[in-house]
């Protein structure tokens, strides 16, 4: 059985569809990366994963249970945790503050205690523990983001999606940040990521699907599209 699952989604805003009958699943633990042009719906599609925009048909399945008339906060009861592309984190409190908040208002999960939860963050994101009394809104880009996704993972959900994580950095930052996602894809949560950079994006998954004009082009093993000379000449650009 999938983790998670869009089956012939349609979807958009004011009775315009963006996505057109999408649909596409993810492996217990697996790891999926959406890419594709601008204006090809990526947004659109991460927006109804997380419950931000109910389907006009279709269905969105999270661990076998059909979520799509529950809206975010209701998704995240159920398990999933999202990073949204911008205004992800607290700037005016600490690390540490934002990784409490990240564990307190996600109501209906087993909840582990804030020590217990911290140190199973540091270990996997080492890099915040010596940030952990600094204010968000003096980190790094690429540091507000490791804020962002351990706030994301300290009630430990099954699932957790990812909206463009490398927006706003510069290269170097983006291919640091995706060191990190690596791990946290070999964490033991189901990841689904939208991303601009298809070479990052693709590189840190186990399956890729290509959207164009709301439409599924191409899925299937990461590797295997990112390789695709047609893939790339089409719709990936070059590497």
């Amino acid at each position: 059985m999938s983790a998670f699952e869009l089956e012939a989604v349609v979807a958009g805003y004011g009775g315009r569809a963006v996505l057109h009958g999408v649909s596409l699943s993810i492996a217990a633990n697996g790891s999926l990366a959406v890419v594709g042009p601008n204006g090809s719906g990526k947004s659109t599609l991460m927006k109804t994963a997380v419950g931000l925009v109910r389907p006009t048909s279709g269905r969105v399945l999270l661990e076998g249970g059909d979520v799509t008339r529950l809206d975010a906060p209701g998704r995240a009861r159920r398990g999933l945790g999202y990073v949204p592309q911008e205004a992800n984190v607290f700037r005016n409190m600490s690390v540490r503050e934002n990784l409490k908040i990240g564990l307190e208002f996600v109501p209906g999960r087993v909840r582990a205690s804030f020590a217990q939860r911290l140190s199973a963050m540091l270990e996997l994101f080492p890099e915040l523990e010596p940030k952990l009394g600094t204010l968000a809104g003096h980190l790094s880009g690429g540091q507000r983001q490791m804020v962002a996704m351990a706030a994301a993972l300290m009630p430990a959900p099954s699932f957790l999606a990812l909206d463009e994580p490398s927006a706003g950095l510069s290269p170097r930052n983006a291919a640091l940040l995706f060191e990190v996602i690596g791990r946290v894809a070999r964490y033991g949560v189901t990841l689904l990521m939208i991303e601009q950079n298809t070479r990052l994006g693709l590189g840190a998954a186990d399956e890729g699907l290509v959207l164009v004009s709301g439409e599924v082009k191409a899925k299937g093993p990461a590797a295997g599209l990112l390789d695709d000379p047609q893939m790339r000449s089409l719709y990936l650009g070059s590497r």
